[in-house]
Parts: C-alpha cells; sequence; structure tokens
C-alpha cells in the first residue's frame, strides 16, 4: 500500500479525508453516469440523487460487510468523529455518509484505486436507474 501521502509524519483527520471522499464520490459518480449517457438534466437529476447524504448512508450499508478490519476502522472512526449535520439531513445518515466519504479518500490517498473501484461498484449496482 502506497502511504507516500502521509510522508510529512501526520496523517490526515476523518473529516479531511470526508471532504477530499465527497469530491470524490461525486466525481465517480457522475463519471458512471456520463458513461451510460443521457441527457444533462437526467444526469444532474441522478448525480444529485446519489451524493445525498441518504444516498451515501444506503451506498454504505452495501459496501460495509465487504470492509476490512482496517477499512472498517477508517469509517468507524469517521462515523464517530465530531461534527455538525445540515439542518436537513438525518444524523444517523449524515455520519454514515461520512464514512462512506471518508473511506474513499482515504483510499485514494494511499493509492488503492482499484479496492476503490471494485467498492464503488459493490456501493451502485449497475441496474441502479436513478
Amino acid at each position: 500500500m502506497d502511504r507516500s501521502a502521509f510522508h510529512q509524519g501526520q496523517a490526515p483527520g476523518s473529516l479531511e479525508l470526508a471532504y477530499l471522499g465527497d469530491t470524490l464520490w461525486d466525481l465517480m459518480v457522475r463519471t458512471r453516469l456520463v458513461k451510460r449517457g443521457g441527457r444533462m438534466k437526467e444526469l444532474h437529476r441522478a448525480a444529485v440523487k446519489q451524493v445525498c447524504a441518504k444516498a451515501q448512508s444506503e451506498a454504505f450499508g452495501r459496501i460495509e460487510p465487504l470492509l476490512t478490519e482496517e477499512e472498517a476502522a477508517v469509517a468507524r472512526r469517521a462515523r464517530n468523529a465530531r461534527q455538525s449535520p445540515t439542518k436537513n439531513a438525518d444524523p444517523a445518515e449524515y455520519r454514515r455518509a461520512t464514512a462512506l466519504e471518508a473511506l474513499v479518500g482515504w483510499l485514494y490517498l494511499t493509492g488503492q484505486r482499484a479496492r476503490m473501484d471494485e467498492l464503488m461498484n459493490a456501493a451502485l449496482p449497475e441496474n441502479d436507474n436513478s
């Protein structure tokens, strides 16, 4: 595992990983949708549905049983991190979404792109027509 991203001796915290993972998740969802094709309005609606806290929480539920001990620890730390959910988000869903985002950020920073793709495929099954 390439941990060169942590070369400065201090790994990013859970919320920093989630910050990065949020953008990566959005990019992966949008890339997947563009590859499927469709009109811009439909692509945008589908992306919005898949990047909200509720959808991310559900996606995390699909991959949680597949996580290694190390991945589960990353997700657990993020889920338990002190944070302030947005007004419209259910706090439990928001925490689980944060766990997913932090995991994606961690996988990216540690160079585990194949594992990131594997979990993405499990989190968002191909037949999902959102």
